[in-house]
């Protein structure tokens, strides 16, 4: 596959630095990705920041040979240009503008949040739907509104997979603490059928349309300290939060007259989760979408994809105007292609 029109899509908002491709043609191809993992601890900006800058040549010299391609084949650049953590951000940046001034190809800052939105609608094949984005910094209810996705309800502390990360650091779980809490409660779930929540009750997240998890986060902390099993509370974490959640996705269904709803972001793998959407969905004539989790967590793929569909309605991101903006807002990006 020697010929151009590739676009190349750069991910580094955070943990992971990954490299993606989509085709002329706006076919996603899989990324190459390499991510923090701390012994302790959660992940310092600063040291991201290296392993980005250490990690980054061997990445595209990686994503070029597994897809039989020359440099030459790259037509564009897109990054993440926000939201995110700026020593994350500024490496990203840095390596589009060098590999767009090399290769003579146009540069797409893109957003990110809007990046997992489009990836799941051309994964899952949905058209309009309401999207419940759960990620370590972010924890959103949009819906596409007069050209633009709008934020229908947002946390108002931290993301859910921060605070599920905090209180598996808390356990001495490391990072990525998300998956080990829900084999834990699957695990719990399994050695009692016939479980209840008494003792484990803890607060609900919802405030509004809008979420709250650092009061749950400090409930459960002290449920352990107090000698509950950790399993259980593991348990009785996610069936709260992800309760909150739906509660919340579904509500923006009924406000917005939507039928379908698109799950994103890494906390989006957890299959309790997905469950939970799609029983909610059924219930009411509606459906859940979940893409592959190779692109729920954060992927270069998904950055090339919504930089191909911004260049396919003329846009580009000059030099001078591709700075980061790591508070870049879901709704601040123009929604011209769908």
């Amino acid at each position: 596959m020697t010929g151009g029109g590739w676009t190349l899509g750069i991910e580094s908002t955070a943990h992971t630095l990954s490299f993606g491709l989509v085709d002329k043609d706006g076919i996603p191809y899989p990324s190459i990705s390499d991510t923090v993992r701390p012994d302790k601890g959660g992940i310092h900006p600063r040291e991201a920041a290296d392993h980005h800058k250490e990690v980054a040549p061997e990445l595209f010299r990686r994503i070029l040979t597994e897809n039989n391609l020359t440099p030459e084949a790259i037509s564009n650049i897109a990054f993440s240009q926000g939201p995110g953590l700026g020593p994350c951000l500024r490496i990203g940046a840095s390596i589009a503008r060098g590999l767009s001034n090399r290769l003579d190809a146009p540069l797409i800052g893109v957003n990110h949040c809007v990046a997992h939105i489009e990836i799941g609608r051309q994964q899952c094949g949905c058209d309009d739907p309401v999207l419940l984005y759960v990620s370590g910094g972010n924890t959103q209810v949009i819906a596409r509104l007069e050209g633009r996705y709008r934020v229908l309800g947002e946390t108002l502390d931290i993301g859910i997979g921060n605070m599920l990360d905090k209180f598996a650091r808390a356990q001495g779980i490391p990072f990525p603490g998300g998956p080990v809490i829900e084999k834990l409660a699957s695990e719990w779930l399994i050695q009692n059928p016939d479980h209840s929540m008494e003792g484990l009750e803890l607060p609900y997240a919802v405030r509004g349309m809008d979420l709250a998890f650092s009061g749950v986060l400090t409930a459960a902390l002290k449920l352990v300290e107090n000698g509950q099993a950790l399993g259980a509370v593991c348990w009785s974490l996610q069936e709260h939060v992800f309760s909150a959640c739906v509660e919340v996705a579904e509500r923006a269904l009924s406000h917005t007259g939507k039928s379908e709803l698109l799950l994103g972001g890494g906390v989006a793998c957890n299959d309790r989760l997905r469950s939970m959407c799609e029983i909610m969905s059924v219930e009411r004539d509606s459906q859940s979408f979940a893409p592959p989790r190779m692109y729920c967590i954060d992927n270069g793929t998904m950055i090339a994809r919504l930089g191909w569909l911004e260049q396919q309605v003329g846009r580009i991101t000059l030099l001078e105007k591709s700075a980061i903006d790591q508070y870049l807002r879901t709704d601040q990006t123009p929604i011209n292609w769908a």
